[in-house]
């Protein structure tokens, strides 16, 4: 039994206590190094969406290895420019920030040939384990599984019931204020739709490639905040030193075990 009193011996608490010590800080190490095992959070694309709409810049990174097709298509509408001069024609506090189908009306700016080739080609269904919570981007789509073109959510809030019905495939990594603006404008209900009273429209938007490529969160210790790299290093040292005085009350206390 692994249950300790004051009737067990000094030297097995002391070797209990310290082998207690090593398991924890062996889970800090793990929990550090692999920030995807930590948070269970699908790895991040090097390209990122910009948004720079009228109530400030979203900026938005995508899960590649969640929805794939998704993430291509999306970043194919961006480059050829189809989401600028668009709005969000939806804004349900709590729920979701809705971009409004670009070949549908939602585009100040009338579609090209270039951009007409690919506004309504449709999408399969990449739906997957990741859930809907705040900043998670979600493909809209209708009542057929495989039909979601352009327009997309930003959830404002956590929406479990969407959960393996909407495709999701990135996150916002920076714009928060801005969400929380959008949240603030006066809205009206039309149908199932909360809309906002004013055009909150997307002024113009880019693709950048991440600063020195480094591809998200993909467990290795480059891709580490500072505080995390400081705390991975000590927790090293502190494993190797639990190491050595295990064995050393190994030794010392417990000869032949």
């Amino acid at each position: 039994s692994s249950k300790l009193d004051k009737t067990s011996p000094p030297a097995l608490r002391t070797m209990t206590t310290t082998r207690a010590s090593f398991l924890l800080a062996l889970t800090l190490l793990a929990f550090c190094a692999f920030p995807s095992f930590a948070r269970a959070s699908p790895r991040l694309s090097d390209e990122r969406l910009v948004f720079q709409t009228t109530k400030g810049d979203i900026e938005m990174a995508f899960f590649p290895d969640v929805a794939p097709t998704t993430v291509a298509h999306i970043l194919d509408l961006a480059r050829r420019g189809l989401y600028t001069t668009n709005h969000f024609f939806r804004v349900d506090a709590g729920f979701v920030a809705q971009v409004a189908d670009v070949a549908s009306g939602g585009r100040s700016a009338p579609l090209d040939a270039y951009q007409r080739e690919i506004a309504r080609r449709t999408l399969p269904g990449e739906f997957s384990d990741v859930k809907h919570a705040r900043g998670i981007l979600s493909m809209g789509r209708h009542a057929d599984p495989n039909s979601a073109t352009s327009s997309f959510s930003i959830l404002l809030g956590d929406a479990p019931h969407l959960d393996k019905e909407y495709a999701v495939f990135g996150k916002v990594i920076s714009g928060e204020e801005t969400l929380r603006a959008m949240e603030a404008v006066k809205t009206k209900k039309d149908g199932i739709f909360v809309m906002p009273t004013e055009r909150i429209e997307i002024l113009s938007s880019y693709v950048k490639e991440k600063e020195g490529g480094g591809g998200g969160e993909r467990g290795n210790v480059g891709a580490l905040g500072g505080d995390c790299e400081a705390e991975l290093k000590e927790t090293k040292q502190r494993v190797v030193a639990l190491v050595h005085e295990i064995e050393e009350i190994r030794r010392r206390k417990l000869p032949g075990r």
